[in-house]
């Protein structure tokens, strides 16, 4: 029976090992793409939606990722159209992300598939594992948010800053603290009036 690579491990969601040749290739592909991309100048904007689609596994119509943006191999990230993804916003994505579209992530999000055991002894080894991130269409996650492995967040739901969400959250409501917690639904007290254009 052939051994299985450790990044063979990593795509199946089991525990792995960061010492494969592929895994190390993947991260350094990604990390000198990042590296051009948050070198880049504010008008620059042609040149970083050429990297972004060439650094993410899918990257929606009206896409922005402002500078500094991190993340671990790229591929297993997917932007919907529309999303808004403020500075230094990090997304280890050693398992899948998925965002939707029209989303809004202030500055200083982390976004982290990446975990280890509890057990001490394989994570003195070096044994981790990922679990996918699920964002639905529209959400807002507030400055400094950080969502913790195998999460997911419904649609239209807001998040407040600083809030850590270790549980999935249901569309259409407000959570915030740590652990995040659901408030309140969003409701007729949060419509508001917008101008007509000019």
């Amino acid at each position: 029976m052939t051994p299985v690579g450790m990044k063979a491990r990593m795509l199946r969601g089991e525990l792995y090992v960061f010492d494969d040749r592929e895994l190390a290739a993947d991260h350094a592909r990604a990390q000198g793409i990042l590296e051009r991309y948050n070198a880049t100048r504010h008008d620059e904007r042609d040149e970083r939606d050429h990297m972004l689609r060439e650094l993410l596994g899918s990257v929606g119509e009206g896409v922005v990722v402002q500078p500094a943006f991190r993340c671990d191999y790229g591929v297993r990230i997917t932007i919907g159209a529309g999303t808004f993804v403020n500075y230094d916003c990090v997304m280890l994505d050693a398992a899948p992300i998925t965002i939707g579209a029209a989303c809004q992530l202030a500055p200083n999000v982390q976004i982290l598939t990446a975990t280890h055991p509890i057990d001490p002894e394989p994570r003195r080894l070096g044994w981790e594992y990922a679990e996918p991130i699920t964002i639905g269409d529209n959400v807002w996650l507030g400055a400094g948010a950080i969502v913790c492995p195998g999460v997911s967040i419904g649609s239209d739901t807001v998040v407040g800053a600083g809030a850590v969400l270790t549980r999935d959250l249901p569309s259409g409501v407000v959570a915030f603290g740590n652990p995040a917690k659901v408030h309140r639904s969003i409701g007729e007290r949060d419509r508001v009036h917008v101008p007509d254009e000019a």
